[in-house]
């Protein structure tokens, strides 16, 4: 199984307890009330969706307690979309240099993690790997020891990198009989596998090869240290609060919270719908009026995906439209909650940005809004669109097209003008 050594000091001490609110009416009907609109201002200040921030690009990862990693560009989409200074080489050179990893973590998904945050944060959420584990693999691996399995597993990753598939059957040798599959993710589960570069490098390509976290970083996993959970919550409220039990669970595919989040020092509130939401003690919340920028998000961005109500930020009539199945599309922002996707089409760019011939000289974005946006709302959309092509594809002819019913709506009020109206976008 995956080795452990002391953890260090939490970086910020625990406060002292002290009993929360509790759920249910009683117990909720004296709290404060937060609305939608000021429950979504916090999230998106402390998600660095309300301005671009001025941070690193290690110190946002941290800040953000990791960045969703299952497509290799969507941690460079996602850092982009949040810094005002984001270089995508310098994030690189962060998976190269061994201070940032890409490991399965919350929600048993592929994250990009700073090499601190992969020691001390993975043997937490052992136990949601683990249920994955056994709700996905149980019956096929239930004649395997997997004690013996993380052995045979350590020497083979350890002696070189490999792709599930290498590894899948290396161990099938050893457990004839047994799904490759089933065998290669128990080896990720019970041995904390990372996966290496040239993987999740800007620009390059490379195939997904693992090892283990102690070969790669040359430290193991630290073992829990008293606290461990109520700081990874405090964290987790600091870049998604204000959240309810539900919420911290969904983000972090752990169990049982409740009873860790009632002996904490946390602020409670209510949503519009008498949800009780626990918060830090001395954490801002914006003026529910603050504008909101539009933004263009990655597919998989945590912001989305991270809440078992999506509804501060998406309308549950959109939510088909952005998730299908385990497929999600591209999500732009505009006054702070979902009203569209967008399509990448950058030759130049990253593989899963490429839509045409790699050899052309134009790289476009498609922008497809749900429902009509004023001129206003398209302008900043469109300038986010420009602002990405100018990173990814700066020698290129770059087109941005605004589709559906955002033109229609917009022809039919030009058709009812006497004076001409200039569009200086292109449309389709």
């Amino acid at each position: 199984m995956t080795k452990t050594q002391r953890t260090p000091p939490p970086d910020r001490p625990a406060r002292k307890a002290r009993p929360a609110a509790r759920s249910g009416a009683a117990a909720s009907s004296g709290l404060p009330i937060l609305t939608a609109r000021a429950l979504n201002r916090a999230t998106l200040d402390r998600q660095l969706l309300l301005r671009r921030a001025e941070l690193t690009e290690e110190q946002a990862v941290a800040h953000l307690v990791g960045v969703h990693a299952q497509v290799p560009v969507v941690p460079y989409h996602a850092l982009w979309a949040r810094l005002a200074d984001f270089d995508p080489g310098r994030l690189s050179a962060l998976l190269e240099n061994r201070r940032a990893v890409r490991i399965s973590l919350h929600r048993s998904t592929l994250h990009l993690v700073t090499a601190e945050d992969c020691l001390r944060l993975r043997p937490l959420v052992q136990p949601a790997q683990d249920r994955m584990l056994r709700g996905q693999f149980g019956k096929r691996l239930a004649e395997v020891d997997l004690a013996r399995l993380a052995a045979v597993s350590r020497e083979l990753v350890e002696d070189r990198p490999l792709m599930f598939h290498e590894l899948g059957k290396e161990l099938a040798r050893v457990w004839p009989g047994v799904e490759p599959l089933a065998l290669s993710v128990a080896a990720r589960t019970v041995l904390a596998l990372v996966q290496v570069p040239p993987r999740g490098l800007w620009g390059r390509s490379g195939q997904a090869r693992h090892t283990t976290v102690g070969q790669w970083l040359g430290r193991e996993p630290y073992e829990p240290a008293a606290g461990a959970v109520e700081e990874l919550l405090r964290r987790c409220l600091a870049a998604f609060g204000p959240a309810a039990v539900a919420d911290m669970q969904t983000w972090s595919g752990l169990t049982r919270l409740r009873e860790v989040v009632e002996t904490m020092d946390l602020r409670a509130y209510r949503d519009e719908n008498g949800t009780v939401l626990y918060d830090l003690p001395d954490a801002p919340l914006p003026d529910p009026e603050t504008p909101a920028p539009p933004r263009l998000l990655p597919e998989y961005d945590n912001v989305l995906l991270s809440f078992r109500d999506r509804t501060r930020m998406v309308e549950d009539a959109y939510r088909s439209r952005i998730w299908a199945g385990n497929q999600a599309h591209r999500a732009f922002l505009v006054d702070g909650t979902v009203r569209g996707v967008w399509r990448p089409d950058i030759p130049s760019g990253p593989s899963a940005w490429r839509a045409r011939d790699a050899r052309s000289r134009t790289a476009s974005v498609d922008i497809e809004p749900f429902e009509p946006l004023t001129r206003s709302e398209e302008e900043g959309v469109t300038s986010e669109a420009a602002r990405l092509l100018r990173l990814c594809a700066p020698g290129a002819v770059h087109d941005i097209r605004v589709h559906g019913a955002a033109r229609r709506q917009r022809q039919a009020r030009r058709r009812k003008r006497t004076v001409p109206v200039r569009i200086d976008l292109h449309h389709r």
